[in-house]
């Protein structure tokens, strides 16, 4: 397959059993040095058909403010400085320090996370991931422009309707049964080349939260790891995959997963990857990821008319080399 060009799509299982490439991986399939993963399932005609979801012309921002997520949660990203300045009583210029790209509500890119055994998506080699070398930077997803059919599954409602209620601090797992089963909730079937959104609950509820609740660094329910996500996920053809929590995944991970290296050491600062699923879907699968998105205002919004798919815009910032990017994305109805 290449970009915008549909031809038969192996399945995951398929997938795992690859020898021409890392097993498990998209490595090759839409084109040679092909650089969007997933987001190639997001052709043209799909885009088209998303613009029919505009119906009542409501838009909903869903990305929070900048600094919205101080003290960082990943530890590592000090608060964005704004500055202004003035040539002339009539003049107003500004610049940012200290600009952390992945502080608040933000889109991984490929360069992101790579696989610990076989690097970065695609084989791109380690060296050639620095500031300013284009091999899969965010420029690419700014400049593909991303707009196509969104979808909510509403994590919150279905819990809740089901008697089990998700409680910030408290960690659920959402299995691949668990996303079908919101799906069906909220009305809604996921389709090839759709950009699925995960309401949880996390984010409103971390903003909520007194500083020295926020620094218990709790659990954060979020997508299971399982290599039966992982075939959810590639099974559907999603082109991006984003929620409100701060990783997609739920945290901690799962310990049975098969992913964790007891002898990978920690990290001398920030959060481990150990175990986490973003190094098979960013490194293997090439999945475009969004984190801390804010969903609240859309989930009350489908929950009040029923309609759980919608018109998304997504345009990251088109910075060459950029690792990752605000969102800068937009539901409309």
């Amino acid at each position: 397959m290449t970009s915008g060009a549909r031809t038969a799509i192996p399945t995951y299982a398929e997938l795992a059993r690859r020898t021409d490439a890392p097993p498990g991986s998209s490595w090759g399939l839409f084109g040679p040095g092909d650089q969007l993963g997933m987001l190639n399932f997001l052709t043209p005609e799909r885009t088209r058909a998303a613009a029919a979801l505009v119906r009542r012309g409501a838009t909903f921002d869903l990305d929070y403010q900048l600094n919205t997520f101080v003290p960082s949660i990943a530890g590592t990203r000090p608060p964005t400085e704004h500055h202004i300045f003035s040539n002339n009583p009539n003049h107003r210029d500004d610049w940012i320090d200290s600009f952390y790209l992945q502080s608040t509500s933000q889109v991984d890119g490929l360069r992101h996370i790579r696989h610990p055994r076989h690097g970065f998506y695609g084989g791109v080699a380690d060296d050639a991931i620095a500031e300013g070398t284009p091999d899969l930077g965010i420029q690419l997803l700014s400049q593909k422009a991303i707009a196509g059919r969104g979808v909510l599954l509403d994590a919150v409602r279905y819990f809740a309707a089901v008697g089990r209620p998700l409680e910030y601090g408290t960690m659920t797992r959402i299995t691949p049964a668990d996303l079908d089963a919101i799906a069906e909730f909220c009305g809604v079937t996921v389709q090839p080349g759709d950009l699925v959104l995960l309401y949880t609950g996390y984010a409103e509820e971390w903003i909520a939260r007194t500083p020295e609740q926020r620094a218990m660094k709790s659990g954060a329910t979020g997508l299971d790891q399982s290599e039966e996500m992982l075939a959810w996920i590639w099974d559907h053809q999603i082109a991006m995959m984003a929620s409100d929590n701060a990783g997609l995944e739920s945290f901690p991970v799962n310990p049975d997963s098969g992913w964790v290296d007891p002898d990978e050491p920690p990290p001398a600062r920030g959060p481990s990857h150990n175990g986490m699923m973003h190094r098979p879907l960013i490194g293997l699968l090439g999945l475009i990821i969004g984190e801390l998105w804010k969903l609240d205002e859309l989930a009350a919004d489908c929950a009040a008319d029923g309609v759980h798919e919608f018109l998304l815009t997504v345009k990251p910032l088109n910075l060459v080399g950029g690792v990752g990017s605000p969102p800068n994305a937009i539901a409309i109805k």
